[in-house]
C-alpha cells in the first residue's frame, strides 16, 4: 500500500528533470506538496506545469549557498518540509588521466556539496521536530566504480559516507537519513548520451544500449535501462518507511554482484 502524503511537505532538488522529477510525480501522486529546483528557469517552469497545483519550482544553482537558502525558504512556505531528496548529479564519461583538478572539484561542488548545503538546513529544523526525512541520489557507481569515469563514481561514493553520517545523528529521534543506488537509468541525460554514441557509431540507440550490456553491465540480472519511474517508486518508499534509516538501498537490477 502507497502512503497517503495529504499535508506533507517534500523539496526535491534537481526535480525539474531526470529521477528527481519522476519523484517529484510520485509524491505529488500521494498527496503531498513538492518545491522542485532546476538550473533552467524553462525547465522549472515545464515540470511545474506537468506537476500540476501542488507543485512550485525555483531556478538556480545549488553550488551557491545564497541560491540553496532562496530555494529552501520557498520550499518552507508550504510549511516544515517533511522530506527532502537531493537528486542533483552530473556525469559524463571521460579519461581519468584528463580531468583536471577543477572538473574534480567542480563534481564535488555539484554531486556532493549541493545536498549537503539542503541537508544542512533541512536536518538541523527535522531534528528540532523530530521529525523527517532526508533521501541522498548516490548510483550503483558508489560501490562498483567505473574506470571511465573516475571522478563520478567517487563522487557517489563519497554521498554514501556522508548519509551514513547523517543518520547518526538522528538517533532516538524519528528523523531519518537513507541513500538510494541507481543502476542505469533511462533519463534524458542518458538518453542524448546513448544518441550521441549511436550516431558516432551508425547504430541504433537500442543497440548501443545492447551493446552496453554485453560489454560495460554484464553483470545486469534485468539487462534493459531502468526507468526514472521505478527509481522513484523507491525513492517514496524509503522516504516514508519509518523502520529505514542508515541504509543504502539498491536499486540497480542486479549489477552489483553482491549478496548483501
Amino acid at each position: 500500500m502507497m502512503p497517503q502524503l495529504t499535508g506533507r511537505n517534500a523539496l526535491i532538488t534537481g526535480g525539474a528533470t531526470g529521477i528527481g522529477l519522476a519523484c517529484a510525480q510520485a509524491f505529488i501522486a500521494q498527496g503531498a506538496k513538492v518545491t522542485v529546483s532546476g538550473l533552467n528557469q524553462t525547465e522549472v517552469d515545464r515540470a511545474v506545469g506537468m506537476l500540476g497545483a501542488n507543485a512550485q519550482g525555483l531556478s538556480g544553482d545549488l553550488t551557491k549557498a545564497t541560491d540553496a537558502a532562496a530555494l529552501y525558504a520557498l520550499a518552507g512556505q508550504n510549511g516544515p518540509i517533511d522530506f527532502l531528496v537531493n537528486s542533483i548529479g552530473i556525469f559524463e564519461v571521460r579519461d581519468f588521466f584528463e580531468i583536471s583538478d577543477d572538473r574534480w572539484f567542480h563534481y564535488f561542488d555539484v554531486n556532493v556539496m549541493t545536498g549537503v548545503r539542503m541537508a544542512r538546513l533541512a536536518l538541523k529544523e527535522m531534528l528540532a521536530r523530530g521529525e523527517g526525512s532526508i533521501v541522498f541520489i548516490s548510483s550503483e557507481s558508489g560501490v562498483k566504480p567505473q574506470g571511465w569515469m573516475v571522478h563520478y563514481g567517487a563522487m557517489k561514493t563519497c554521498i554514501l559516507g556522508v548519509s551514513r553520517a547523517l543518520a547518526e545523528l538522528t538517533k532516538g529521534t524519528a528523523v531519518r537519513v537513507n541513500t538510494i543506488l541507481p543502476g542505469p537509468t533511462n533519463t534524458e541525460a542518458v538518453r542524448r548520451y546513448h544518441e550521441h554514441m549511436a550516431k558516432d557509431k551508425g547504430i541504433t540507440r537500442e543497440q548501443v544500449v545492447a551493446e552496453y550490456f554485453d560489454d560495460t553491465e554484464p553483470t545486469s540480472l534485468i539487462r534493459r535501462m531502468i526507468e526514472p519511474e521505478e527509481i522513484a517508486s523507491s525513492v517514496l518508499h524509503l522516504a516514508t518507511s519509518s523502520y529505514l534509516n542508515g541504509m543504502a538501498m539498491r536499486a540497480e537490477g542486479g549489477t552489483i554482484r553482491a549478496v548483501v
